[in-house]
C-alpha cells in the first residue's frame, strides 16, 4: 500500500493567480476597519467592515464583504461577487446582496506605484419585487500599499445621487 502524499487534514495549496488579473494584485487580502453611512433617509451611522478579496486561479476575483454597527454590534449589511478584467484598464464587477439587489458595474482601473484605483458606475441595478428602489450606484476604490479607502455614492428612493458611504480598510 503507498502512501498518500496529501491527508484530508492537509489545507489545499493555492493556484497561481490567473495571468488575466495580475494586474488586479493590489486588491487581494482580507481587509478591516471603519466607516460611516450618511443618506437623507435615514439617520448617520458608523460601522466596522470586514472585505475579503481572493482567487482561484480563473480570471476574476472574488468579493465578499460584512459590516456590523460600531455601537451595537449588530449585522448591517453584507454583500458578495466578483472583479472581472476587461484588458488592462477596464473592469466589470458584478454583487449581489441579500436585500435582493443585484448591481452590475463597469469602470477604468489604474496601477499605481504603491497601489491601484477603480472607478466604477452601475450598468444595471436589478432589484426583486420586495427590494428597496435604487436607481443608480458609483464606487470608486483606492488602495495605497495596505490601505484601502471607498466611496459609495447612489440613487435611491427618490433622491438623486449622492454620497452614501466611505471607509478606511487596512490589510
Amino acid at each position: 500500500m503507498s502512501a498518500v502524499s496529501d491527508s484530508p487534514s492537509s489545507p489545499p495549496s493555492a493556484p497561481p493567480l490567473h495571468p488575466d488579473v495580475a494586474h488586479l494584485a493590489c486588491l487581494l487580502g482580507q481587509w478591516s476597519g471603519k466607516g460611516r453611512g450618511v443618506y437623507p433617509t435615514i439617520e448617520s451611522f458608523e460601522y466596522y467592515e470586514q472585505v475579503t478579496i481572493g482567487h482561484v486561479g480563473k480570471p476574476f476575483l472574488a468579493y465578499s464583504q460584512k459590516t456590523r454597527h460600531a455601537i451595537t454590534d449588530l449585522p448591517l449589511h453584507a454583500e458578495s461577487g466578483y472583479f472581472r478584467p476587461v484588458g488592462s484598464d477596464r473592469v466589470e464587477l458584478v454583487i449581489a446582496q441579500p436585500t435582493g439587489i443585484v448591481e452590475m458595474h463597469e469602470g477604468v482601473f489604474h496601477a499605481t506605484e504603491q497601489g491601484c484605483s477603480l472607478a466604477l458606475a452601475s450598468t444595471t441595478v436589478a432589484l426583486t419585487p420586495t427590494a428597496q428602489q435604487v436607481d443608480s450606484v458609483t464606487r470608486s476604490i483606492q488602495v495605497h500599499d495596505d490601505l484601502m479607502t471607498y466611496e459609495l455614492d447612489m440613487a435611491a428612493v427618490g433622491q438623486e445621487l449622492q454620497h452614501h458611504l466611505s471607509a478606511r480598510l487596512g490589510r
